[in-house]
């Protein structure tokens, strides 16, 4: 495959692009869903195909194939050419990219077990293990798991010189609880929603979920919500855990911090962004507390990565910087609009995809507070766990979350369950009542890999580092 992608190269360099660059992309993915005492599918799949980007004229073009011959390859090749040619006649600017450094380079995630290699009597077992156990509590009608692994091999290269390959593993899953009494129902997860916990890892990850360990826990908790009080409406504190915050960072900072949102290139499906280019270097996001980075480059993380689809190679920038807006997610092609370094976030779903500016690691950074004094200096207020639902408007100011499970606080202690509770707020108001973020014990990184954007649509795997936080005067109530 080297040799096809060099001589791939030459052609395009033969032709007299501006810039082309290549990516040969294999993916490999399993998939298990079980339902009570049930295996309700099993999923492995493969494919391999080659994505051509060209620059020609100031103008992108784009073509793929899965037929890896040498013709093909040459005729998806010039079809993405012509591709280029033909979208001059639309050309308002011409694009020019930033330059970035030449690498030669390999990268793998480091992982211990390979997922692939675990026998399916083994997953399916522990999986079988989990809905049994949730499922002893008499109050849980519906009991789910489910797991997912990703290997991904990649070679990018350009006309410029860069050639990189790349070999990722992803690894995760969760469960969920549902309890049922009469017209009442109510769920809980581990360990979290929507799937559950997923990281750049092994089949270990997997192992240090302790999945089987909570399930009692999450069983009862489903059990409680049946007869708990709705969550009180009113405005008050509120102490959020860390998988909600991420779920908040994800949607009020690192969808308005893409760039191409920004510049309102990307608008039609995921909307635009309020944090405008005027804005940057002087707009109080939050309070001075708020420091919000993307970061690929920590280890094990969802979003890490060693270089991005268009050979940026994986960093740490700031977002937001002791609540100032400071940066954006950023594009060689955008970079140069705001006079800055591309910061790797050009990432593709697939070699049939055009890269588009995606998230990373984006994380609240730690503050200073253990989370059992945060709860004993809170006098009265709501603290929330895991996200159930969410709604924001398309320039990510307006927004509500709901969540699985709520606690009233009062004089420092949690105290009895309230079930359907919701928040809602406006972003900068919201960051700016930020008054207390739980330190590094709390924190962790946790793997979101259904994060959609573009037409056609990309499922981009992203990741968000938080720790439980505290805002006031918060609005909550409860999900009708």
């Amino acid at each position: 495959m080297r040799d096809k992608l060099r001589a791939l190269l030459d052609h395009l360099k033969s032709k007299r692009v501006a810039y082309g660059d290549i990516r040969w992309v294999k993916h490999k993915s399993e998939s298990i869903q079980v339902r009570d005492q049930e295996v309700e599918a099993i999923s492995r799949n493969e494919d391999a195909g080659v994505g051509i980007r060209v620059l020609v004229d100031g103008c992108w073009g784009f073509a793929a194939t899965s037929d890896l011959s040498d013709e093909e390859l040459e005729k998806t090749a010039n079809r993405a050419i012509k591709i280029s040619q033909a979208s001059c006649l639309a050309r308002k600017n011409e694009i020019k990219l930033a330059e970035v450094p030449i690498y030669r380079e390999t990268y793998k995630t480091i992982i211990k077990e390979n997922p692939f290699s675990i026998t399916y009597d083994e997953k399916i077992e522990l999986m079988l293990s989990i809905t049994k156990a949730l499922r002893a509590n008499k109050s849980i009608k519906i009991a789910e798991a489910e797991m997912a692994f990703h290997n991904v091999q990649k070679i990018f290269c350009s006309t410029e010189g860069t050639f990189i390959e790349q070999e990722i593993f992803e690894s995760g899953g969760g469960y969920s609880a549902t309890a049922i009494a009469g017209s009442e129902v109510q769920k809980r997860s581990y360990p979290n929603s929507h799937g559950g916990d997923y990281a750049c890892a092994g089949y270990e990850f997997i192992r240090g979920l302790k999945l089987l360990e909570n399930a009692e826990r999450v069983a009862a908790e489903a059990e409680a919500l049946l007869t708990a009080p709705e969550c009180p409406a009113k405005t008050t504190t509120l102490i959020i855990d860390g998988s909600q915050m991420a779920l908040q960072v994800h949607e009020s900072c690192g969808h308005p911090a893409e760039l191409d949102r920004v510049l309102g290139t990307e608008i039609s499906l995921a909307g635009g962004s309020f944090m405008t280019l005027d804005k940057l270097g002087n707009f109080r996001y939050g309070s001075p507390i708020v420091n919000i980075v993307a970061d690929a480059t920590i280890e094990g993380a969802l979003g890490t990565f060693g270089f991005d689809d268009e050979g940026v190679k994986s960093c740490r920038s700031p977002i937001i910087t002791e609540g100032i807006l400071s940066g954006y997610l950023s594009s060689r092609e955008t970079a140069p609009v705001i006079k800055a370094r591309p910061n790797g976030c050009m990432r593709a779903d697939g070699w049939n995809r055009i890269p588009l500016i995606r998230m990373t690691n984006i994380n609240l950074e730690p503050g200073e507070w253990d989370y059992e004094s945060l709860i004993a200096d809170t006098d009265d207020g709501i603290l929330v766990e895991t996200n159930s639902s969410w709604s924001i408007d398309d320039r990510r100011l307006n927004f509500q979350f709901g969540q699985e499970i709520a606690w009233e606080i009062r004089k420092g202690r949690k105290g009895k369950i309230f079930k359907n509770p919701l928040y809602t707020g406006i972003t900068p108001e919201f960051w700016n009542s930020c008054d207390a973020i739980c330190n590094r014990k709390s924190w962790h990184v946790w793997g979101l890999p259904s994060c959609g954007k573009g037409e056609p649509m990309q499922v981009a795997h992203v990741a968000h580092g938080a720790s439980p936080a505290r805002f006031r005067n918060v609005k909550v109530g409860a999900k009708k």
